[in-house]
């Protein structure tokens, strides 16, 4: 069962916490990563590009010049695809990007995702982290004793608005609850904070 340092908002050692090995130290599938991630992306896709077909520009209901005679080739439309101003050929149209994966297969990817994290001790984990009113500076000045490196993902154990407040106008952080954590999250951040109740309730929804 790995193990690691807790630590306080002064970045100071208080502990040690185990982590969960089937979360925490499991296989890393990058496959799973992949399919979970392209998931994700699709979902977020609105699908809404559009093109317009020769039938759907408006004109070129008359031919342009007669069938034979003239020298030129035979031509029915001006909004030919072949035509500038004409329609598009086999173009983007409205549709919907969404699958779904089996829930087996996003939790794996989840786990894979927080597995290599770990096995790059890209995860830190804190005894409590809790805000009388917020405070950016104060997620800043956290963010320097962690000596934390390129862009954080804040784990919390449950809604916190002040810690939210005080993170999202830093560039780069993100603040999430742990039970909507997802691999996406995951691999857009270089470093993942975590509290000490979040990974309980990682370990409650995902161990079992």
């Amino acid at each position: 069962m790995p193990t690691i340092e807790l630590l306080n908002m002064q970045g100071e050692r208080v502990g040690e916490i185990e982590l969960h090995p089937r979360i925490f130290d499991c296989k890393v599938k990058k496959s799973l990563l992949h399919d979970v991630a392209r998931m994700l992306l699709n979902n977020k896709r609105r699908g809404t590009a559009s093109t317009k077909t020769r039938g759907e520009i408006r004109g070129g209901g008359k031919k342009p010049w007669r069938q034979k005679g003239t020298g030129r080739a035979r031509a029915g439309s001006i909004r030919s695809p072949i035509w500038k101003g004409g329609g598009t050929i086999f173009g983007p149209k409205p549709r919907d990007y969404r699958f779904v994966l089996p829930k087996k297969v996003r939790r794996a990817a989840l786990c894979s995702a927080l597995s290599a994290k770990a096995q790059e001790n890209q995860i830190t984990v804190l005894d409590a982290l809790s805000l009388a009113q917020p405070k950016t500076k104060e997620i800043a000045r956290l963010l320097d004793v962690l000596k934390v490196q390129g862009k954080a993902l804040l784990v919390t154990g449950g809604p916190d608005v002040n810690v939210y407040r005080s993170g999202r106008n830093i560039p780069g952080v993100k603040t999430v609850v742990a039970r909507q954590l997802n691999v996406l999250d995951i691999l857009n951040h270089d470093t993942l904070i975590m509290t000490k109740d979040a990974v309980a309730s990682m370990e409650e929804v995902f161990a079992s």
